[in-house]
């Protein structure tokens, strides 16, 4: 078994201890001070929780062409900001040459939701089902934060079978930048659980822009999924997991 104690962004300085790997497993035991107010484990979804990045950048790339919208920039990895609600400002203005309307987002969110429907069901990263319904069982503090539409979002979520609660998510229709949703999702999720600060927020996410967010944001960050294992760590993730399999809250102390 392999032991490490790894430091997070944190503004705690104890930030996740003892942290216990298995190699086959990948058992987590997350070991808590008893002085701490609850912990809120916040969320990315698509590439984190979903197997749905290939399929949802088809997706958004034919809701926006049934906008009208032609010659779409699909490099969506290097977008200034990996939102929906960016990808539509910035392809409708190379094309019309003019900003979209937010009204645009309303037709958007419907168009994505339609086109989720029309591809094949997308599945959960594995364990992550698991791992959310153990966090629901011990009553700890989730929210979620996605780049993506909440219709979409919803559908995605229903296919691979993942408990949520939508007071709690937050998306991009409402904020063009990643931390904008961010912070929104830590809002609601004070409100949801009548918590008036964290004292630590452990964020997930498969991306460069949800370890770069976190950083801004002082929270600490898991890595999960081998598509950005190496870009994260270079970037300094401080922790990073292939999937949710054996990844269990052990407890509070």
């Amino acid at each position: 078994m392999l032991s490490q104690s790894i430091r997070g962004n944190s503004k705690n300085d104890t930030a996740i201890s003892n942290l216990d790997l298995v190699p086959l497993h990948y058992s987590i035991m997350l070991v808590l001070t008893l002085s701490m107010t609850p912990i809120l484990f916040l969320f990315d979804i698509d590439g984190t929780l979903t197997q749905s990045v290939s399929t949802y950048h088809q997706v958004i790339t034919n809701a926006m062409q049934q906008l009208g919208i032609s010659n779409i920039d699909t490099d969506y990895d290097n977008y200034k900001h990996h939102t929906d609600s960016y990808a539509l400002a910035y392809n409708y203005k190379r094309h019309f040459g003019k900003e979209a309307s937010l009204s645009l987002r309303d037709q958007l969110d419907d168009l994505l939701a339609q086109e989720m429907k029309n591809h094949p069901p997308v599945y959960e990263i594995s364990g992550a089902q698991s791992f959310l319904n153990h966090l629901k069982e011990q009553q700890l503090p989730v929210a979620f934060g996605t780049g993506a539409f909440p219709k979409a979002t919803a559908i995605k979520m229903k296919d691979a079978q993942l408990p949520y609660e939508p007071s709690v998510l937050a998306t991009s229709k409402t904020s063009i930048t990643r931390e904008g949703f961010v912070q929104q999702a830590i809002n609601q999720a004070k409100k949801h659980y009548g918590i008036e600060q964290f004292e630590r927020i452990i964020s997930f996410g498969d991306g460069l822009w949800d370890l770069y967010i976190a950083q801004n944001l002082g929270l600490e960050f898991v890595g999960v999924g081998q598509a950005k294992e190496k870009a994260l760590k270079q970037a300094g993730c401080g922790h990073w997991i292939p999937n949710y399999n054996g990844f269990t809250y052990s407890q509070f102390v």
